[in-house]
């Protein structure tokens, strides 16, 4: 009897096993299934948001765009103010200090062709080659910016600095920089490079509340644009990078340092004989001594 018990046992047993593993194969096809709908459920959501972006992307920048101002009215008016010189107006309100302005419109037949050499050599050599965006300069500039972590001065032309100055804030962000290389192609397809570059020595800032070479000239030398020597040319073209701070009256060594390079590169390029060159060097350490051409230093007031 109880070999007979063992052997139902046994062949109960063997029964149970195959439906047992059965119910795991079973099992197991089903949650292979559920795991490949859940799978494919989420990459179809991902897709829909990666189109969304990139519509509200496309939207944004479209949107951002057509509100970009036309450049084709500079062709034959200069614009009343700027947004840097209102953005230094701002400045002054919120400081509490009245805002100082001093601009006086001159064209590049009034304006030394010393100067103008100084500021294209210092700024944008290849002004009058490229179509407002220097590319070489461009790729450099953003490998710096990869290797900082952020964006710096650097590789603007002077199309580039223009449209920042005219209607631009004077922020780093990449929002901004593709904005400006957006008027800088406006400004190069609606304008001639004299134009650009009359504009440009203009508008752009030369120390606290002085816009334009004309006033630059007159605030830092008391003369006019049109009697600037080379060596006061390079002076305000060396001051650009940071007209604020550098000034021939600051003491600031880069300025006296790209000064003298500034000359370097025009005496390089021909826009300077061998014996101008040596006279503007010397023009500059005078002028940057505070002495007087003769040598003497300036009298106090009241002496």
């Amino acid at each position: 009897m109880a070999s007979r018990t063992m052997k139902l046992s046994q062949s109960g047993t063997s029964k149970v096993k195959p439906a047992t593993g059965k119910t795991k194969l079973a099992t197991t096809g089903k949650t292979k299934q559920l795991g490949k709908g859940g799978k494919g459920g989420g990459g179809g959501l991902l897709r829909t948001l990666l189109m969304v972006g990139f519509l509200g992307l496309v939207v944004f920048v479209s949107y951002e765009y057509a509100r970009l101002p036309d450049a084709a009215l500079l062709l034959k008016q200069n614009p009343k103010t700027t947004a840097l010189m209102e953005q230094r107006a701002e400045e002054a309100r919120e400081a509490g200090r009245k805002a100082r302005r001093t601009q006086s419109w001159v064209g590049l037949s009034n304006v030394s062709k010393y100067a103008i050499d100084a500021v294209l050599l210092s700024e944008d050599a290849s002004f009058y080659l490229h179509e407002g965006v220097d590319t070489k300069e461009l790729e450099n500039a953003l490998e710096d910016a990869m290797r900082k972590g952020k964006l710096g001065r650097g590789a603007s032309t002077i199309t580039q600095q223009l449209a920042k100055n005219l209607w631009l804030s004077t922020d780093r962000s990449l929002l901004r920089k593709g904005k400006e290389l957006i008027l800088a192609h406006r400004l190069e397809t609606s304008l001639p490079k004299n134009r650009i570059l009359t504009l440009y020595l203009n508008v752009v800032e030369w120390g606290n509340g002085v816009y334009g070479i004309e006033a630059g000239a007159r605030e830092h030398f008391g003369i006019s644009a049109s009697q600037l020597t080379p060596a006061q040319g390079a002076l305000l073209a060396a001051m650009l990078p940071a007209p604020r701070k550098r000034s021939p009256a600051s003491g600031s060594k880069a300025l006296k340092k790209r000064a003298h390079w500034i000359i370097d590169q025009m005496e390089a390029v021909k826009r300077l004989g061998a014996e101008q060159a040596r006279v503007a060097h010397a023009e500059i350490d005078q002028i940057l001594s505070g002495k007087k051409p003769d040598g003497t230093e300036e009298e106090e007031d009241g002496t």
